[in-house]
């Protein structure tokens, strides 16, 4: 009989022991292949929804805030910004690219970006059918919206105010799909693009339109309500408002001078993407941390559980072990059948553990609100061979003792004691 299939048949005819072995060590690998998804996932989050923007600017508030609002669309906004204040930043000679955003309503929970051509060129969209935004109502949407909404080229829907929930519905405009993006693998696969002016109309229409009937009930002449309606858009365009800008810079100088010049001198704030994500990333990494270090103690303890295991089995089975070497085996193959046992209980709580870890992941990811911070354990990762390497690492370390043991075990004193 190979020694594989001895030590196989020895775990077995202690199943409960084996099992507590196994859970143990399923448990602390479980919860390391959590912490190992979820920070790599967060990670490259972080890095691919902010590596080509160098600014944000919005209203004044938590720079945090405003970065998780304009760029991973986790929160709610600081406020609004004025048109003109923003369009001058735009224009300022620091400024290489300035991409406008327009935020408010939502859809199913869906956020409702209102933007121009710049936000394309920033994070490289493209269009897998249909056709970019070029009207009024007309969307661009991500993959996944298109996925998960069922919604197709030629789709309507309508808008409802708020950056959740659905009780204030916009009903007079309905959105039109016209395009629906690649899917990039970050923030825009789950946003819906369109311009500023519809978010503006959006918004403005209800008032716009009872103002409108009150004038045009007092005006005797068509040609006085004409102008009065001009002045008042005039007026309401200097009112304009956006939620935020994010920045390209053009030069190196740029990061000194233009963060300083808008804290400073303006009613607006300026926050890097950079310095917030690695200051929320450090806040999670604390947590991490510690997470890890309980699971490492579990590990621990599900080692010096197995080395108990196989050290006391060593004892109950020597008769049996020096039985063996009487009949030829060799002492190397008694090593071998203890190293055996000790590496099939660790590897399978490993197999165990990662496998519990993705489904565990997954279904943590399935009851997240925010699908731009949702997680899945459907991926794997390179790193996770290292989890593999340190299962196999366990069972040596717990089993290489009561392996020596063996090794040297005395056949004529145990033969003689029984």
């Amino acid at each position: 009989m190979s020694p594989l299939k001895i030590s196989w048949k020895s775990l077995w005819s202690k199943p409960l022991s084996s099992a507590l072995n196994i859970m143990l060590i399923a448990f602390g690998t479980g919860i390391l292949t959590i912490l190992l998804l979820a920070s790599t996932q967060i990670s490259d989050k972080l890095e691919n929804n902010s590596k080509d923007i160098d600014l944000v600017v919005g209203a004044k508030g938590s720079p945090l805030q405003l970065i998780l609002s304009s760029i991973y669309y986790i929160d709610f906004p600081t406020g609004n910004i004025p048109l003109k204040q923003a369009m001058e930043l735009a224009h300022s000679p620091f400024v290489k690219k300035a991409v406008p955003l327009a935020l408010g309503d939502n859809y199913n929970g869906v956020r409702i970006v209102g933007t121009d051509s710049n936000f394309v060129s920033v994070y490289k969209l493209k269009v897998r059918e249909g056709k970019f935004w070029q009207k009024d109502f007309e969307t661009t949407i991500g993959s996944s919206v298109a996925q998960n909404q069922k919604l197709k080229i030629g789709d309507t829907f309508n808008g409802a105010h708020g950056l959740t929930g659905s009780s204030d519905v916009h009903k007079d405009h309905p959105y039109i799909v016209a395009g629906i993006l690649e899917a990039q693998g970050n923030v825009t696969d789950n946003l819906i693009l369109t311009n500023v002016a519809s978010v503006w109309k959006m918004h403005d229409e209800h008032d716009h339109e009872a103002e409108a009937h009150e004038h045009h009930e007092g005006e005797v002449h068509d040609h006085e309500h004409g102008d009065h309606e001009h002045k008042h858009e005039e007026a309401h365009d200097e009112d304009r408002e956006l939620t935020s800008l994010l920045i390209q810079y053009r030069s190196p100088m740029s990061v000194v001078m233009f963060p300083r010049m808008v804290n400073e001198s303006t009613n607006m704030q300026a926050a890097s993407p950079a310095q917030e994500s690695t200051r929320l990333f450090s806040l999670i990494g604390v947590g991490v941390d510690t997470l890890q270090w309980f699971a490492a103690l579990i590990m621990l303890i599900a080692a010096i559980s197995v080395f108990v295991n196989l050290y006391n089995s060593l004892k109950e089975r020597s008769y049996d072990l020096a039985i063996m070497r009487t009949l030829g085996a060799s002492r190397g193959k008694l090593f071998v059948i203890i190293i055996a046992e000790g590496i099939m209980l660790t590897l399978a709580g490993t197999i165990i553990g990662i496998a519990l870890g993705h489904l565990a992941l997954q279904l943590i990811g399935s009851y997240q609100e925010s699908n731009q911070a949702r997680l899945t354990g459907i991926v794997l990762l390179w790193d996770e061979i290292y989890l593999f390497a340190a299962g196999l690492a366990i069972g040596i370390f717990a089993a290489i003792i009561p392996a020596i043991q063996a090794y040297k075990s005395n056949i004529s004193k145990i033969l003689a004691k029984n």
